[in-house]
């Protein structure tokens, strides 16, 4: 019987404090190494997150021709060959764990006139690429693969001449495949137009605007137009992750006594859903030294414990909180009262369907505490809670959602618990500076 690696966590005795430096944007981190590769000059990276979903990318971008030299864990250097100037890899790709690589990689690479093909992890392996695929076959591009080209493994074949440009009516909203279709547009015959039900976190395109690419914004739509060039930046900051803020942000608000400072994070509106919830809900977080770094905002939080309540969002809210839920359901179950959760059903296609993740784990840790429906989550707060055994699924976000439920609560003992390398490598190091492990 194969013995499973498990991590425990124990309650917090004490308050958290001090001052956290939050890692660096994991969706920002891709695009700085995916985007740089495309211009001919040196761009400097720093803050980049060094763990395995965008270590996966810079595996990526070498093998398609851009140098990446890494100047630290943190710090990179990468030099493209221009925008034509992607080559084709001698190797298969291999896009780890990581979605984001993986489906703008597809729009990247679906013009370029060379055989690309892709590979990737058990879990990305059982992920739906048919969104991505679909609209990037309508504008030409030839991609192959299981399932009727919707699974890994998938090849992206050269287009009969160069891809077209087109209006794409989204059925959801995805910064991914929004990201994708624009980043094919890029080399297409006329204007590309994606047009989403709610508008998605807008990293590329604020990225895109720093190296020169012009992108046009009309309500949810957004338009790119064929480029010539692009005009890499000298230096790119990554600011911290608001995702992985977002274990501290509830951490501090749970125990008494806690306040602590998170350094540099970043506060993009289209990512900030956690900090209008967690406000609804009635924590104390408090921006300070807020400022703008490469079209992207950031600022300081400071969390103080309070007493939350429960509350209800839905689907609009979605895209600028969808890989929260997860914590945002445990601030849930200490609260007063019930929270309702609705139109999540972006999340049963995540790394693991993690509707049924946070079902199964919380019925363990809070029999009684949770009810998921397919698409909504109504989780009744103040619920008593006991010290189990959970999976983690593999799934990063449900790991350290796990472990601030533990921390905060009776403690948990977290089976494969490893996979948070794919996002936050120093995390459980963190929480045993606070005294939880």
């Amino acid at each position: 019987m194969e013995q499973v690696e498990t991590k425990e966590i124990r309650p917090l005795r004490h308050g958290v404090k001090g001052r956290l430096h939050i890692p660096g944007d994991k969706s920002i981190s891709h695009r700085s190494v995916m985007f740089s590769a495309l211009g001919s000059t040196p761009v400097h990276i720093t803050n980049f997150l060094h763990a395995a979903d965008c270590l996966s990318t810079v595996a990526c971008m070498r093998a398609l021709g851009a140098t990446v030299e890494e100047l630290g864990a943190t710090e990179l250097v990468v030099t493209g060959n221009g925008l034509h100037g992607l080559r084709e890899p001698a190797c298969v790709l291999d896009a780890g764990n990581s979605g984001t690589t993986l489906r703008l990689l597809l729009g990247l690479l679906a013009p370029q006139p060379f055989l690309a093909t892709f590979t990737g992890d058990a879990s990305l392996s059982r992920r739906p690429m048919g969104r991505v695929v679909k609209p990037l076959s309508a504008m030409g591009a030839k991609i192959v693969g299981r399932a009727q080209n919707t699974l890994l493994p998938l090849t992206v074949l050269a287009p009969d001449g160069k891809l077209h440009g087109m209006r794409y009516e989204s059925p959801v909203a995805s910064a991914q495949v929004k990201s994708a279709l624009l980043l094919a547009g890029m080399f297409a015959d006329g204007a590309t137009t994606v047009v989403e039900p709610v508008t998605s976190r807008d990293h590329t395109e604020r990225m895109l605007e720093a190296f020169g690419v012009v992108t046009e914004k009309d309500g949810t739509a957004v338009t790119i137009r064929p480029v010539a060039e692009v005009q890499a930046p000298a230096a790119i900051e990554v600011p911290g992750d608001i995702s992985s803020a977002a274990y501290w942000l509830v951490l501090a608000s749970l125990v008494p006594g806690s306040q602590i400072v998170l350094e540099n994070v970043g506060v993009n509106e289209t990512r900030t859903g956690i900090l209008d919830v967690l406000a609804a809900m009635g924590a104390d977080i408090v921006r300070t030294n807020e400022r703008v770094s490469g079209g992207e905002a950031a600022a300081d939080l400071v969390v103080t414990a309070a007493k939350l309540h429960g509350t209800t969002f839905g689907k609009d809210i979605m895209p600028r909180l969808i890989d929260e839920i997860p914590v945002i359901a445990v601030a849930a179950l200490f609260a007063e009262g019930d929270t309702v959760i609705m139109g999540a059903g972006e999340l049963r296609v995540k790394e693991t369907d993690r509707l049924q993740a946070i079902a199964d784990t919380f019925s363990a840790l809070a029999p009684g505490s949770v009810e998921a429906g397919a698409d909504s989550l109504v989780i009744h707060g103040g619920t008593q809670l006991q010290r189990a055994a959970v999976p983690s699924y593999d799934d990063h976000r449900m790991a350290m959602s796990l472990a601030i439920l533990g921390a905060a609560g009776a403690g948990v003992i977290i089976e494969r618990p490893d996979c948070v390398r794919i996002s936050y490598p120093e995390f459980y190091d963190t929480l045993a500076g606070f005294g939880g492990e």
